[in-house]
């Protein structure tokens, strides 16, 4: 029987973020990225959200090679924490390799790690695959898309990608070498979805350099900009600016800082001489002398420029002197958090001046028309839209039918099912483990959705606490009830409800003693009942009621 080549997608199917695609060949396993996804309005308190990659760790013996498209966070984010679990040499171009070896630093992770730097039309070999880095255009420097050779054909994976005519530095999408991929033949596409619903072609970086000389131009105001610290172009963009209008530079914010300083090492970033100047140095430049680059375009609440909103940044003090320029649109989910820090800073006499408002931001992504010449360039047999929602990937494949693509070639698949493909037919068969893992402080994946649900709980409710002392030789009650309250009413404002539930306790207790009740679990389990059904009666609220009983 033939061999067949499995993908797996483990993230970034019906989402935004935590891309992690497997693709399985006979005994070899090759990962493609390893992102982290922001975690949802409901799940409080968690930090960031990785996939689950018990798969990974059920079959590690079989993993030949991490390959990685870029270095964003939904790309790379979760490394760390995966590569506690499996061993496996990273292959990413040296800007990704640079910010991957940065967070490998911050877990003690380098010295376990092997890391191989790639140029963009260079090919390593991992088990049975041989995977082609191929240069595009996106957000960030040095990103590829793969071109992963297989004994039963040739699978493109595009990671996210744009067709950037004018692009601030290095060369433009090689569609060269799709073309040519195309004409040897491709077995399978795997696409970038995001902005599939968009017409036309994605503006040109270059187009925000314009709106940053507009700007800058005869401004007599302290600018402070805001922008992705992984989007290297954009800063130099922003910096080069800087120095044509004879102002110093600034950088805060730690990710900004890291970003800057592997790219500036990497030969990445050219800096103008004398244009970069300490923080601590900038305070008494005249307002018009001056440029802040910043991390924060997202609202982040410990970000540099929430901070300076805020009035909690020890540089930085917001007000009517300053120009504040956020070049970066809201990632989905994000908008609320970004608003609250645009209102407070127009607040403090700022003036904001934000992507809505002006060419601030431009899209890494591909629009519909460069989607077009991809499919047309590479004439896969079979498509699978990948990076994207629900309604992204059934625009993708209603595209790729546009272009001439069989229904039944089209496989759109969910998170964790095993897609199998050879020469003649592409199908889903089966499903491994999947889903997300939350990620809370050292916490790797303790809090679940039993933790979650409490959490959500004292959230919307608050708590109660019930303290009960009783004689270790009768069970009779020396002192209490006691109830103390979290989150569910102001206690001075409300003695009367109070004294209310100690009488529905005290009532519960002489009921037990009547009845001969004398086990801790049935009379907490009574207390615990009465009270709740008391107070949804009352106050038609129902919060988390914790009764303690101590023995004295």
């Amino acid at each position: 029987m033939a061999e067949k080549l499995k993908i797996i997608s483990l993230g970034g199917l019906n989402e935004i973020g935590k891309n992690l695609t497997v693709y399985e060949f006979g005994g070899d396993i090759l990962i493609v990225d390893c992102g982290m996804g922001f975690p949802d309005d409901d799940m409080y308190g968690i930090d960031v959200v990785i996939p689950d990659v018990s798969y990974l760790v059920k079959n590690r013996s079989r993993i030949r090679a991490i390959a990685l498209t870029h270095g964003h966070e939904d790309h790379i984010g979760a490394l760390p924490y995966v590569l506690k679990e499996i061993n496996a040499p990273i292959y990413a171009t040296r800007l990704t390799a640079g910010l991957v070896k940065i967070k490998l630093d911050e877990h003690s992770l380098t010295d376990k790690t092997k890391i191989i730097t790639m140029e963009a039309g260079e090919t390593f070999r991992a088990g049975r695959f041989m995977v082609e880095f191929i240069h595009v255009n996106h957000s960030i420097a040095d990103a590829v898309a793969l071109a992963i050779h297989t004994p039963i054909g040739t699978v493109v994976h595009t990671g996210d990608f744009k067709i950037d005519p004018t692009p601030i530095s290095g060369e433009i999408t090689d569609l060269a070498r799709f073309g040519n991929l195309g004409k040897e033949g491709v077995l399978a596409l795997l696409c970038d979805s995001t902005n599939v619903e968009k017409p036309g072609y994605t503006t040109s970086e270059s187009k925000v350099g314009e709106s940053f000389d507009n700007l800058f131009r005869g401004c007599d105001q302290r600018i402070i900009v805001t922008t992705f610290a992984s989007n290297v172009h954009r800063i130099q963009q922003v910096i080069n600016t800087a120095a044509r209008y004879g102002r110093k530079v600034g950088i805060t914010g730690r990710s900004m800082e890291n970003v800057m300083k592997v790219a500036t090492e990497l030969g990445y970033m050219v800096i103008p001489p004398n244009t970069l100047m300490e923080m601590s140095r900038l305070k008494g430049m005249p307002k018009d002398k001056v440029v802040i680059i910043t991390t924060g375009s997202q609202g982040e609440t410990m970000s540099a420029l929430y901070r300076m909103a805020f009035s909690g940044h020890k540089q930085v003090e917001i007000g009517a002197g300053d120009r504040v320029i956020i070049s970066a649109s809201a990632i989905p989910g994000n908008e609320k958090t970004v608003s609250r820090v645009i209102d407070e800073l127009f607040r403090k006499g700022a003036e904001v001046i934000y992507d809505r408002l002006s060419d601030l931001h431009v899209s890494g992504h591909a629009c519909k028309e460069e989607l077009k010449i991809i499919h047309a360039l590479t004439k896969p047999k079979y498509f699978m839209p990948v990076h994207g929602e629900q309604r992204h990937l059934k625009i993708h494949a209603a595209l790729a039918q546009q272009m001439g693509m069989p229904r039944e070639n089209i496989v759109i698949a969910d998170v964790g099912q095993v897609v199998e493909l050879s020469a003649k037919s592409a199908k889903i068969n089966g499903t491994v483990p999947c889903g997300n893992v939350l990620v809370d402080g050292y916490g790797v994946g303790d809090v679940g959705s039993v933790v979650l649900r409490d959490r959500k709980h004292l959230a919307q409710d608050g708590m109660i606490v019930v303290v009960i002392n009783l004689s270790s030789e009768d069970g009779s009650l020396i002192s209490g009830p006691d109830i103390i309250t979290r989150g569910f009413i102001y206690v001075k404002e409300s003695e009367k409800l109070m004294e209310e539930l100690r009488g529905v306790v005290l009532s519960v207790l002489n009921g037990c003693r009547d009845s001969g009740v004398s086990d801790w679990a049935t009379i907490k389990g009574n207390v615990k009942n009465e009270l709740s059904s008391y107070l949804y009666k009352t106050t038609k609220r129902n919060p988390m009621i914790l009764p303690v009983i101590m023995s004295i």
